[in-house]
């Protein structure tokens, strides 16, 4: 059982988030990694520095690690909130992503508008994404085995695949090759973050029941999150430290007591609007 306060951090988003939608919780027992492989010498160079900024993106970069996989579990809403603050945050400071969407679903308008309130233009927040989506299990399989190419020519800063194991439950296909087919995925996914040195992050609303060979034969696991969401907040828990990150909204110009070191004050963010708190001390006129 970890404790989720020895690490609390509270970022402030400079748009609204929607309000939460109710979904079953996934599973959410962290992997055991897998024995260590050789990596081949010739491919095993260290990619581009992760970006440390905005204060956000850094508590998602230390969570991150060449060559190994972090996994993003959790609702499919709040996951794909957080991804698109992930693209969006990653573009404005500079970073490259690749991404292969195995979902089909990839909010270009709404990425493009939490670059531009990073300040940064829509056309650079999506140019700075590089995707690949799949309309089948088939076409899902080629694009993973040919990833590694994709990487070497393009260098991105880290790799994302978001949902991958979807399409293999689509009615069109066969249930008796869902398995190997989702095996062969994990190994390749393996040798994939091995030999290109990014760190990969994977996504899943349904956890490992979903995608069977994770375990077994996948990249080996470096941190496991979970995202839930609340009223105007994101909140993610890291596994490997105990880690909390809350993002929350926040109007313009406006300061939450963490921004004036007050202790005890971890989340707490008042609004402009809000009323005033009684304090147990009687007011005196004059």
């Amino acid at each position: 059982m970890f404790d989720p306060f020895l690490e609390e951090e509270t970022a402030a988003l400079p748009f609204p988030l929607p309000l939460p939608l109710p979904g079953p919780e996934p599973e959410t027992t962290p992997p055991r990694p897998p024995a260590a492989r050789r990596v081949r010498p010739a491919d095993a160079g260290a990619g581009p520095a992760l970006p440390t900024t905005p204060a956000w993106l850094g508590w998602f970069a230390r969570r991150l690690s060449p060559g190994e996989a972090t996994l993003l579990f959790g609702p499919a809403e709040p996951v794909e909130r957080l991804l698109e603050l992930f693209y969006a945050g990653s573009a404005a400071a500079g970073g490259r992503l690749s991404l292969i969407e195995g979902a089909n679903r990839f909010p270009a308008y709404r990425i493009a508008e939490r670059g531009r309130a990073f300040g940064i233009a829509p056309e650079t927040v999506l140019k700075r994404v590089r995707l690949a989506r799949a309309f089948t299990a088939y076409q899902l399989v080629a694009l993973v085995d040919g990833w590694a190419r994709e990487i070497r020519r393009t260098r991105p800063t880290w790799l994302v695949g978001h949902e991958l194991p979807a399409l293999f439950y689509d009615d069109d296909l066969p249930e008796a090759e869902r398995e190997p087919l989702l095996a062969h995925v994990a190994a390749t996914l393996r040798t994939v973050a091995e030999t290109s040195r990014r760190p990969l992050l994977l996504t899943g609303a349904g956890g490992f029941g979903r995608f069977p060979g994770l375990r077994a034969h996948g990249p080996r696991c470096f941190d496991l999150w979970r995202v839930a969401a609340a009223p105007h907040r994101l909140v993610v828990d890291g596994y490997r430290d105990g880690g909390r990150l809350t993002l929350v909204t926040r109007r313009p110009g406006q300061l939450g007591l963490e921004a004036f070191d007050a202790p005890g004050a971890r989340e707490e963010v008042i609004a402009w609007d809000a009323r005033c708190r009684p304090t147990g001390r009687r007011s005196r006129s004059g």
